[in-house]
């Protein structure tokens, strides 16, 4: 039974708590046995408030449980979010003492619906990895495979949502630090449009290319959370100021019509073959919707990895500058060379590369004149064994985390919206994901088209079984 209540979705703890069946705060204390169970291999939290989440679960009334769609569901935060009174750490024994003074943006809308945080997730160090390795908090593992790679750099998040500990969590993603592990891990990732979820009192990585991003087991769930952290901040120079939709109305929607983008470059090369197996079974099912598969040609990526870093690390070395003078001994060896990397790039070069972010940005719009939708793999590779330093792939040698961000990166540069989900599993026993890109605040149609996909039950996936 609790396995049953601990891998619902959060549709069906709403169901459950608003019938009567389980109080907010016997949930509560599903979840906490599971942490309490299951965190020591997971590495999925830094820090579990569950003494407060009680406290706040005792705390509703039926009118509060009644108010939204979160209400009374458990959830966690990455580790770069702020919670009032709780220590914000990035992952890094460089914040062993900063404590929220107030929430952020999507913890203070998530708080005012009632939604019950259970603390803080692990994550690469100040999310500077797309593996999630961490020497100070550990390595977060593959609820599938706890000798592969959970992935970065919101790899506690992930881990959370896949071991069971929360039904949702709350990510930060610069290059596809939730796409990409909640690929890997057989979750719903999304990153909306640069600008629809402010990032105010997130701990920065990089402004240009955060964005803040979702982790749910559904694509009814991740419209929900959607509908409630989306909205506008003065505060987060990104934000836009437009009218949150309600997303949910978007699932069930037909998909006839509906045009989708095949790229012709670079989003099926040097990829898995049973991942591009699992995506041809796709778009087969795509066609027999209705939809319409339409070849697209993206602007050179050459340089595309290049050019995010050129904008990541001098933007990096700028946001760390107060603390790099009076804690620099205390980053790990890994962020160290990242930010000695920063020192190095002249402005010339971010201005540069800051010019080419743009032109993606323009000539990847021009590609939604004649689709709707594009879909690509979601990762190149299904989860590595940790510890695993390169993949070679047709005789090209790649360094891991580029290996598990190469099909994310550069829509964090372009800012469209963008989901990953799982559409099958690898004859190694893993999860598969497919990404869905859309237009800049369309994320109602690729919350359609997900849905279809998902509901057809053509691309259901089992659950990880877990040891004791």
């Amino acid at each position: 039974m609790t396995d049953d209540i601990a891998f619902n979705d959060v549709r069906g703890l709403r169901q459950l708590m608003v019938s009567g069946r389980i109080t907010p705060t016997e949930l509560v204390d599903v979840f906490a046995e599971r942490i309490d169970l299951y965190n020591g291999v997971s590495k999925a939290f830094i820090t579990p408030t569950l003494e407060d989440a009680k406290e706040q679960a005792s705390k509703l009334s039926k009118d509060d449980l009644n108010s939204s769609a979160f209400a009374g569901v458990p959830y966690a935060s990455k580790d770069l979010f702020d919670v009032e009174g709780v220590l914000t750490t990035a992952g890094s024994r460089v914040f062993h003492d900063r404590v929220a003074k107030s929430d952020s943006f999507a913890v203070a809308e998530l708080r005012a619906s009632c939604a019950i945080s259970l603390g803080k997730t692990n994550l690469h160090e100040f999310a500077y990895g797309a593996t999630g390795e961490n020497e100070v908090y550990g390595t977060c593992v593959n609820a599938y495979d706890t000798s592969r790679l959970a992935g970065g750099s919101s790899s506690g998040s992930a881990a959370a949502v896949a071991f069971g500990l929360v039904p949702a969590a709350l990510g930060t993603d610069t290059g596809g630090s939730v796409r990409a592990p909640a690929a890997l891990n057989g979750l719903v990732g999304l990153k909306p449009t640069i600008g629809r979820v402010p990032t105010s009192g997130v701990v920065p990585y990089c402004w240009t290319l955060d964005h803040v991003g979702l982790m749910t087991r559904t694509i009814a769930d991740s419209a929900e959370l959607l509908s409630i952290v989306a909205g506008y901040d003065s505060s987060d120079s990104a934000s836009v100021n437009r009218p949150v939709e309600n997303y949910s109305l978007a699932l069930g929607q037909d998909v006839a019509g509906l045009r989708v983008g095949i790229p012709r470059n670079f989003y099926y090369d040097r990829a898995d073959d049973e991942i591009l197996a699992e995506l041809e079974r796709v778009k087969e099912f795509l066609v027999a919707a209705g939809a319409i598969l339409v070849p697209v040609t993206f602007p050179d990526m050459e340089h595309s990895r290049t050019v995010s870093l050129t904008v990541q690390m001098p933007e990096a070395l700028s946001a760390h500058s107060a603390y790099v003078q009076d804690r620099g001994d205390l980053y790990g060896a890994d962020f160290r060379a990242g930010l000695a990397l920063g020192q190095c790039i002249l402005a010339e070069h971010y201005v540069k590369a800051k010019r080419f972010v743009e032109v993606y940005r323009q000539e990847t719009n021009k590609l939604f004149d004649d689709v709707d939708l594009i879909l690509t793999p979601a990762t190149p590779e299904i989860a590595q064994k940790v510890g695993t330093v390169k993949v070679s792939r047709n005789g090209v040698d790649e360094a891991i985390g580029n290996a598990i961000t190469r099909y994310t990166t550069f829509f964090n540069m372009t800012g469209h919206p963008a989901l990953t989900m799982p559409c099958g599993m690898h004859s190694e026993g893993l999860p598969i994901g497919l990404q869905l890109v859309g237009r800049y605040f369309d994320e109602s149609t690729i919350f359609r088209m997900a849905h279809a996909i998902e509901r057809s039950g053509h691309f259901s996936i089992p659950l990880p079984t877990l040891g004791s």
